[in-house]
């Protein structure tokens, strides 16, 4: 059974660049990694993508092997697979999380996003998106509220979801 990531969490960044990945979340990324038991360290990847893209995706290795395989199925030297290769492959930084429930940030992807000393992590379904807590409510949540303007008062976001085909 396939886990997915929900909720969303405040952590604090240390000057190392240490965060606490929030419990909920761990737990999906230990389900998520075939290689994961007791005792060890869950692996995730940390996609930072392209320059315009101002959060982290990070991907449980079930995740990011499934988009491993979509990729594989492109036409070989496309421009299109090659962009995603680019963004998954090349734009990534494969990480464990510690034995405290942490991952450590490198510098490069703090200065990406301008981390200080706080992160905003926000569940994506089969990933979690980590966002600088000011760009996220700046961007998104003025995108989601415009959005959301557009429809009708009693709006069900239940109507956009299609319908399931009749299992046997």
């Amino acid at each position: 059974m396939v886990r997915r990531f929900r909720g969303e969490y405040h952590q604090k960044v240390d000057g190392k660049g240490r965060v606490s990945i929030p419990a909920l979340f761990r737990r999906v990324i230990e389900a998520g990694d075939p290689d994961w038991s007791d005792g060890q360290r869950p692996n995730l990847v940390i996609v930072y993508g392209t320059e315009r893209q101002k959060r982290l995706d990070c991907f449980t290795m079930q995740a990011i092997e499934e988009i491993d395989r979509r990729i594989d199925r492109m036409k070989k030297g496309s421009v299109e697979r090659k962009m995603l290769e680019r963004i998954y492959h090349g734009h990534s930084f494969p990480t464990q999380v510690d034995e405290d429930g942490r991952i450590i940030l490198p510098a490069k992807l703090r200065d990406k996003l301008e981390l200080d000393d706080a992160a905003f992590f926000i569940a994506a379904g089969d990933h979690f998106e980590l966002w600088k807590p000011e760009t996220y409510d700046a961007e998104e949540r003025a995108k989601a509220d415009a959005w959301l303007d557009e429809q009708d008062e009693d709006f069900d976001p239940n109507l956009l979801l299609p319908d399931l085909p009749d299992e046997p």
